[in-house]
């Protein structure tokens, strides 16, 4: 099988397409053709060891230290399952699935445990749409959900609304009843207000800091600003939810405990086969739709990696692993 590996940390280049053998399937793993994967911050962070502040030792001691210890990154992706372990039940031959791989999904075929993050991908989803979902759309809802307890009629403020994570952010804060406001660059308002916005902020033109104890919750969810810039626009209740975690959010939370008033929440993102069970509900109802930026064919995985460390795609940057199952959005 074709696959994008590695064996050094570094930029993009790194990276190269490569003969590796297709895995067989253990007796509780699944192996799937893989449609479409995404190619995330996370896999960018892995492949270039740039693990932020605190997290570079833990970082290191996951992925490797000199080399990396998986040479095939792709942590979300979504195919068909054209082979079963003998112990597996939850899964059949044919059947189309999503999902969290760890690693693995940059390649035509992974082998996955059955017990894993993945689920069966809605008829009404293309691969590509599905590929979308597991780490935007799961990091933005247990972000809200679980560490900023969002709750119905609250206001929330959403940093790199248009982003991977951002985008979806936007629209399960409003499926959860909260009032929502945006900021991203230049030229996404529209896209913005049609996901969902109550209120779009453009960076390059207004202070994202101006308003005074307007918010209950500020996710920033690229690591553009801080708690000390922002914690005069939080509510004496607030809480400022940063979904990059390094030293000095570590030390925002500290302060804020120490001195009172808006608090800092700090979280790793889990991964559960019911949260995306819970976003495809959102999907069938309506009420969340995938944002896809730009598909590149596996190919172009070089250039993918370079759109997302951007920082200014829109929406999840998507591989077309496989033509035939990988279906581009109309749109």
């Amino acid at each position: 099988m074709k696959a994008a590996v590695y064996d050094r940390f570094g930029p993009a280049d790194v990276v190269t397409l490569a003969e590796r053998p297709t895995p067989s399937p253990a007796p509780d793993e699944i192996l799937v053709r893989v449609g479409a994967a995404a190619v995330t911050t996370a896999d960018w962070r892995i492949r270039a060891a740039a693990f932020p502040g605190i997290t570079k030792l833990p970082g290191h001691l996951m992925f490797g230290f000199r080399t990396p210890k998986q040479p095939v990154l792709g942590v979300a992706m979504a195919g068909t399952v054209i082979a079963t372990g003998h112990a597996v039940t939850r899964f059949k031959t044919g059947g189309r699935v999503f999902g969290f791989v760890g690693h693995g999904g940059h390649a035509e075929y992974v082998a996955v445990k059955e017990d894993a993050a993945v689920v069966a991908t809605p008829d009404a989803l293309s691969d590509t749409e599905a590929a979308s979902l597991p780490f935007g759309g799961n990091s933005a809802l247990v972000f809200l959900r679980d560490v900023a307890k969002l709750q119905r009629g609250q206001h929330v403020l959403i940093v790199g609304a248009s982003g991977a994570v951002g985008s979806f952010a936007v629209q399960i804060a409003k499926a959860m009843g909260a009032v929502v406001t945006a900021v991203a660059g230049p030229g996404r308002a529209d896209m913005l207000t049609a996901l969902g916005a109550d209120r779009v902020i453009d960076y390059t033109q207004e202070s994202v800091d101006a308003a005074r104890g307007a918010y209950d919750v500020v996710f920033d969810t690229v690591g553009v600003t801080h708690w000390g810039q922002m914690r005069h626009t939080l509510k004496p209740g607030g809480v400022f939810v940063p979904l990059n975690m390094a030293g000095r959010e570590l030390w925002d939370m500290i302060r804020a405990k120490l001195t009172g008033g808006p608090r800092v929440a700090l979280a790793v993102s889990s991964d559960t086969a019911e949260d995306l069970t819970r976003l495809t509900g959102w999907i069938a109802e309506g009420r969340l739709r995938p944002v896809v930026d730009h598909i590149y064919p596996f190919e172009r995985i070089f250039d993918a990696y370079r759109q997302v460390e951007s920082r200014h795609s829109t929406g999840t940057v998507v591989l077309e692993m496989n033509a035939q199952t990988a279906t581009a959005l109309s749109a």
